[in-house]
């Protein structure tokens, strides 16, 4: 079957079979108080029907993975059920710092997509970047694969290689890789003036990720450009995914001295606020932040604290949508489930994992138009008047232009 075909079939056919569900499930609790007991006797007929009237002896065992799998899909594309063997080799493998490929994944649609790969590791080398589906590792599907687990095998020994498959849109079959595994070495910050000195004088900062520290040496970065003349800032975000969530508060408090940040709450985790800190902001210049589909988790902290707060403008695409705290939930066999269990909000209460953060100017990486989102009524989307040039970096060129329109 053809590449993209198959994606495409992928993808339809998933997002049928959810809405059809969904349909069910909401027809039948709109008559019955939509009680969890009644939606587990939906699921048990199921079951029931699976296993007396397949057209052959089911795998009850695959089912029932499948079955998890699919629902924690529905509400956590971060999510992931581990059987007790799985878990163990978890528990043994994580925070041991072996080497790596470079991917931060989700999971959508059923497989397991990229949510960004780090600059300069073997998986950006070998062209992986966001949205695109890796369908197998070392020859095992990643169909209902438990995302945890599929970020444990693409860990090893240095030098070490891990072949898969991957299945990209540009692509019209999916592509056969070999990536070495080496340990990962994150980009330091970079800072530059890039306009001549004067009353427009920009200074850019860009970081691709928000490991702890990095927001110290962002302030340094803009202590440095202040030094050198710089009169506005721009702070480029975008493919930036990997980080602690506190990282992303240090980062927005740079430039917020006063107002919420972000908050977090749960369904038994009670609202917990991170205001701003007067003294750890360090500038009130003009900002631009710059956004992409591939920020993530604390960048989009970062974002939605200075788009809301209007401190910033964001200019970008929509962002990926990560930002939640996660715990290891053990079961009684010895299984675990790895789901969250409280969301970052921005300030203004809508939260990220759910509505991603949408920059209020919209510019495409490619001249694509991109649509504002109808709970965004303050969104500004912008078409290129000519295709862009080759290597000609749009998100950037609009981030100029609004940064400039910023009256100090």
């Amino acid at each position: 079957m053809n590449g993209r075909f198959k994606f495409a079939v992928v993808a339809s056919s998933t997002c049928l079979v959810v809405l059809l569900l969904f349909g069910a499930v909401r027809g039948r609790g709109a008559g019955t108080g939509d009680q969890p007991y009644t939606q587990l006797g939906v699921y048990t007929d199921v079951l029931s029907h699976i296993k007396q009237d397949y057209v052959e002896e089911p795998d009850m065992k695959a089912v029932t993975a499948g079955a998890i799998n699919g629902m924690l899909e529905a509400l956590d594309p971060f999510a992931s059920y581990l059987n007790a063997d799985q878990y163990k080799q978890y528990q043994k493998e994580k925070g041991t710092g072996k080497a790596d490929v470079g991917l931060t994944l989700a999971r959508r649609l059923g497989y397991l997509t990229v949510v960004d790969a780090l600059p300069g590791s073997a998986a950006a080398k070998a062209g992986l970047s966001t949205n695109d589906v890796i369908e197998s590792i070392n020859n095992i599907a990643t169909r209902d694969m438990p995302l945890a687990f599929a970020e444990i095998l693409l860990q090893g020994e240095p030098g070490s290689s891990i072949e898969m498959s991957v299945l990209t849109p540009k692509q019209a079959d999916p592509q056969k890789m070999t990536l070495v595994r080496a340990p990962l070495v994150y980009p330091a910050v970079s800072g530059k003036l890039v306009t001549d000195q004067g009353p427009d004088a920009i200074g850019l900062i860009t970081t691709s990720t928000l490991q702890a520290g990095r927001a110290k040496d962002i302030a340094t970065k803009i202590t440095d450009l202040e030094k050198q003349g710089a009169k506005r800032l721009m702070l480029d975000l975008r493919y930036c995914a990997l980080g602690p969530d506190e990282e992303g508060i240090a980062v927005a408090n740079l430039f917020m001295d006063k107002g919420l940040i972000t908050y977090t709450q749960g369904q038994k985790s009670p609202r917990q606020d991170h205001p701003a800190t007067a003294s750890k902001a360090i500038t009130k210049l003009p900002l631009v932040v710059l956004v992409n589909r591939g920020t993530a988790g604390a960048a989009e902290i970062a974002a939605g604290a200075l788009l809301d707060s209007k401190r910033a403008t964001v200019v970008g695409e929509p962002t990926y949508g990560d930002a939640a705290i996660r715990k290891a939930i053990t079961m009684d066999d010895g299984s675990a489930v790895i789901l969250s269990v409280a969301k970052y909000y921005t300030p203004s209460g809508k939260a990220i994992q759910d509505v991603h953060v949408t920059p209020n100017v919209l510019q495409a990486e490619t001249t694509a138009i991109v649509e504002p989102d109808d709970d965004s009524p303050n969104v500004q989307p912008i078409t290129p008047a000519q295709p862009a040039k080759p290597g000609e970096d749009e998100i950037l060129k609009h981030g100029y232009e609004s940064l400039k329109s910023i009256v100090p």
